[in-house]
């Protein structure tokens, strides 16, 4: 079970079938070590298996910061060969966000800057407190981005003001992100956990079974060689052998709310 793993830089509570995992390194303003990563990669697939949990909320711990980048000093002196095994595992861990088959939202409650802005972006949706800056400043270290975020930042806010981002190393506040389609929603940080558990809540009302197509047929627009039609076609025809059609259809009929069984 979820509850049952323990953990060092992550918190994590279960609510109503909400996961709310929060990096919880606040001193340091939430910065991303590969532990931490690991650790939040290990909490979200033990709640892709855990049918207590319908929906995940990934958060930072303070007011001040979602998660302010990696953790610089832990691979300053990498080697390429060890630079390059520390971007590929990252990619792992975000792709393995992405493709949850349970809604990820991250309520963005400050800075999320670097790795903890490809981190956001990970993610299924992205709520911001009306203090979040977003940016990925990593052209000031001498490299570009390394956890996905020169893909993932221009399929969000397109490839112009993206390379902006990227060439620049500018941050932007939430607003601005909101208005290039970076994030969903801006919300005072008192409201932002809140507004997170809503949407989660509602969306949990839905077919698990329709959700987790979706995501999939959603994700595969953006894999390369990959025939999103193709992957849509499949997943809806799929869909009428599993109970939860039977239900959803049967429930519409009938003029009833559905309670969808979730296979």
């Amino acid at each position: 079970m979820t509850t049952a793993i323990s953990f060092e830089n992550i918190l994590t509570d279960i609510t109503d079938g909400i996961l709310t995992i929060t990096i919880n390194r606040e001193s340091k303003l939430n910065a991303l070590t590969l532990k931490t990563l690991q650790e939040i990669r290990t909490a979200m697939d033990s709640a892709a298996n855990d049918a207590a949990v319908t929906g995940i909320i990934l958060t930072g711990a303070g007011p001040k910061a979602f998660a302010a980048g990696a953790d610089i000093s832990e691979f300053a002196h990498f080697t390429e060969e060890q630079a390059t095994r520390m971007s590929a595992d990252g990619h792992d861990v975000m792709n393995s966000i992405e493709n949850n088959t349970k809604v990820v939202i991250a309520a963005v409650n400050g800075f999320a800057l670097g790795g903890g802005c490809e981190l956001a972006m990970a993610c299924h949706l992205r709520l911001a407190s009306e203090n979040a800056k977003f940016g990925q400043p990593e052209v000031n270290l001498g490299v570009p981005p390394g956890y996905g975020g020169t893909q993932r930042l221009i399929q969000l806010v397109g490839k112009g003001k993206g390379l902006e981002l990227l060439l620049t190393g500018d941050a932007i506040d939430a607003q601005t992100a909101l208005q290039h389609g970076l994030v969903n929603y801006v919300v005072p940080q008192e409201e932002l956990l809140a507004k997170s558990r809503e949407i989660l809540m509602k969306v949990a009302t839905k077919s698990p079974v329709a959700v987790s197509k979706v995501i999939k047929c959603v994700n595969d627009f953006y894999r390369p060689n990959v025939n999103g039609m193709q992957r849509e076609i499949y997943e809806f025809g799929e869909a009428f052998s599993t109970e939860d059609f039977k239900e959803g259809t049967d429930a519409f009929l009938n003029k009833r709310k559905p309670n969808f069984p979730g296979k």
